[in-house]
C-alpha cells in the first residue's frame, strides 16, 4: 500500500509545491493514509516559497501553499518515500540517474505520458491555470490508482 510519495519538478518553487498541495488536499478528502511531499532536482531556490503564480492558482482552488520552502532532493528520499513522481522527462532521467526505481511521470495520469510545463513558458497567468488543471487531473488519477 502506497504510504508516500514525492513530487519532483525543477527548482520546487511551482510545479511540485503545486502537485504536492492537490495532493495533500484530495488525500484529506479521500481520508487516505499517504504523505505527500515536493522537492527540486537543482539547488537554487533552497529555502524559497513557492512563486507568486502558483500560490496564487492554488489559492483560487482552496490550497494554501505558502508555507511551503523549497528543498533539493536527497539520496535518503529515493529510500524514504515509496513513490517518486516526476513532472517532466528531465525530472524523470534526472532520478534514473540517482538510482531511482520507484519513479513515474505525472503527465502518465490523464495526459497521455505529456511533460507537465514549466508555467513560465506562458504569457501571463494562463500557464498557471493550465498548469494546475493539469497536476490536478493527473494527480488525482495518480492517487486513485496507486491506493486501491
Amino acid at each position: 500500500m502506497l504510504k508516500s510519495i514525492l513530487f519532483v519538478c525543477l527548482g520546487n518553487i511551482c510545479r511540485s509545491p503545486l502537485a504536492e498541495g492537490v495532493a495533500k488536499a484530495y488525500i484529506e478528502e479521500k481520508a487516505l493514509a499517504i504523505d505527500a511531499e515536493s522537492a527540486g532536482t537543482g539547488s537554487w531556490h533552497i529555502g524559497e516559497a513557492p512563486c507568486e503564480g502558483s500560490q496564487k492558482i492554488a489559492k483560487l482552488h482552496g490550497i494554501d501553499i505558502s508555507h511551503h520552502r523549497a528543498r533539493q532532493i536527497t539520496k535518503e528520499d529515493l529510500k524514504k518515500f515509496d513513490l517518486l513522481v516526476a513532472l517532466d522527462s528531465k525530472n524523470l532521467a534526472d532520478l534514473r540517474s540517482m538510482g531511482a526505481s520507484n519513479v513515474v511521470k505525472l503527465g502518465s495520469f490523464g495526459y497521455d505520458g505529456a511533460d507537465v510545463p514549466d508555467p513560465y513558458f506562458f504569457d501571463g497567468f494562463e500557464g498557471f491555470e493550465k498548469v494546475y488543471e493539469m497536476i490536478e487531473t493527473c494527480t488525482r488519477n495518480l492517487i486513485d490508482e496507486y491506493s486501491r
